[in-house]
Formats: C-alpha cells, structure tokens, sequence
C-alpha cells in the first residue's frame, strides 16, 4: 500500500460514499465525533446548561425563540449565549442541556445537511432532517447517561405539505411531532401553560412571535435558569421565523418593540389589580 503524500486530502476524501457527513466522519476518524469520547470515571463536571426554546406554527411557517442565558449550578454563566440557530435554509434548531456539546451537536448537524445537499444536488425532507437529528442524539446517550445531556427542539417549513412543522426529542433520540406548538428546557412547564392558553388557530407570524416571547417571560417568571428580556443591557430573546421564504432572525429593535408592547401590558394589569385589591381591603375596614 503507498503511502500518501502529506500535502494532498486523504484519499477517503475523495472517494464516493454516503451522504451523510456524520457516517463519512465515522469511517474516516471517529475521534472526531461527540460520540467517540469518553470520560474518566466520576460524575461529570459541571458545565453550563442552557435553556428554554419555545416553538409555535402559524399560517405559513413556524417561530422558534429561545432565552439568552446559561446557567452552572445556581450561578448564571452567560447572559447572552444564542441557543436558536439555522440548521438550513428552511429549518431551524434550538438547543436544551449542556450548553457545549449542545453547540457542538448544531455545528455538526448543519454540516450534515449542507453536506447531504452538496452530494443529492437537493435538499433533505423535513422528515429527513429530523431523523438525522434523531440519530445524532441517540449516538451522544453516552454522555448524555453521564450527566451530559442535550434536547434540541427542532422545526421547519415542510416544503411538499407547505406548513411548518415542529419535533421533539428524548436524550435516546426518540423523535415526536408535536400539533401548534411546544417548549423544552428548565422552563418548559411555565412555557406549555402559557403556549396553551395564548395560541389559537389562524395566527400570523407577527402574532405567533408575540405569543413565543409571553411564553418565554412567564418560564422566566418561575425559572431561575431562565433569562426574560433585559431592557438595562439590551439583551432580547433569539426569535427566528421558518417560511416559504426560508429562515429569517428577527432584528433586535422588532423584539425590543414587541417586549414594550408586553412589559407595559402586564404593569397596566398590575396596577389594576393591586388597585382592586386595595379597594377590597379598604371595604373590610
């Protein structure tokens, strides 16, 4: 067998294989992979965790948000870490769990899509993409038994049945589409109570994005570990819609617009109700 010469690309590079990203990786150097690494015996380390994602249809697409901070432990670790990103052109991934294998799984899964389309010449169903997401978590049960876990939640514009569609999933890589809307993380359960009582059929994209960034102030209402929106150092939610027109970030000053709408709505629903109640106690007197 000849060796091959140090400035060329090996030769599995340039051989016709698979056309997933994370297969070729696996046979060309599986060190590479999340999945291939072991730890030392022992608990895990700590390490940042980051939630929560929230996600929601509308007519035409789909709006994912997530909160902007990290946490370790009780102390916050970062107050601004993105955990909503593009996985292509018409999808989206928000990720929940430990914070750095969580980026990590998004570098390698958007890989693994761009990687697919450059191989086909088109691109992967929607079903597609969540499956191979799917896989890519089973393959980290590893770590994820050792404490270091990671639960995306992901959604898209399914371009064949022309709506937005969103999936859940469990640390085995079990895959769930959920119906309108769903929430993952720390905060999750005060995220679902608020989805479930703001959603409605119908909604524009304008009026689901309101609806992500309530639910997002009620988890950080009752979740430490998460951030609501800090008009002091202008730190806004990451919310992105996914259409017919792809995937599109919302700019800083929209959101700052939507949380005023939203902040000065509930302090005029305060003030009412501590006005109420005043004028009940002042009745018993």
């Amino acid at each position: 067998m000849t060796a091959e010469h140090p400035a060329r690309l090996p030769s599995s590079f340039m051989t016709p294989g698979s056309s997933s990203f994370v297969e070729f990786l696996a046979a060309h150097d599986p060190s590479l992979l999340p999945s291939s690494r072991t730890l030392p015996s022992g608990s895990a380390p700590p390490a940042p965790h980051g939630t929560t994602i929230v996600a929601a249809s509308f007519d035409g697409g789909v709006v994912m948000a997530g909160d902007r901070r990290a946490t370790a432990g009780s102390m916050i670790a970062h107050r601004e870490i993105e955990k909503v990103f593009p996985a292509d052109e018409y999808s989206a991934v928000g990720i929940a769990g430990t914070a750095g294998l969580a980026l990590e799984l998004v570098r390698l899964f958007q890989l693994e899509l761009e990687h697919y389309e450059k191989i086909e010449g088109t691109l992967l169903s929607l079903d597609g993409k969540a499956n191979r997401l799917s896989t890519m978590i089973r393959g980290n049960l590893g770590l994820a038994m050792q404490g270091l876990a990671v639960v995306p939640l992901f959604a898209g514009f399914d371009l064949v049945a022309r709506r937005g569609r969103i999936f859940s999933y469990d640390v085995t890589g079990g895959r769930y589409e959920e119906l309108d809307h769903h929430s993952v993380g720390s905060g999750s359960v005060f995220a679902r109570g608020a989805l479930k009582k703001l959603w409605r059929p119908g909604l524009d994209a304008q009026g689901a994005v309101r609806v992500v960034v309530e639910a997002l102030f009620d988890a950080a209402d009752d979740d430490s570990a998460t951030g609501g929106p800090d008009a002091v150092r202008q730190i806004w939610p990451v919310v992105a819609t996914v259409s017919e027109a792809g995937y599109l970030r919302l700019a800083d000053d929209e959101l700052e617009s939507v949380v005023d709408d939203i902040s000065l709505e509930r302090t005029r629903q305060a003030r009412s109700s501590r006005t109420r109640h005043g004028s009940l106690g002042g009745d018993l007197r």
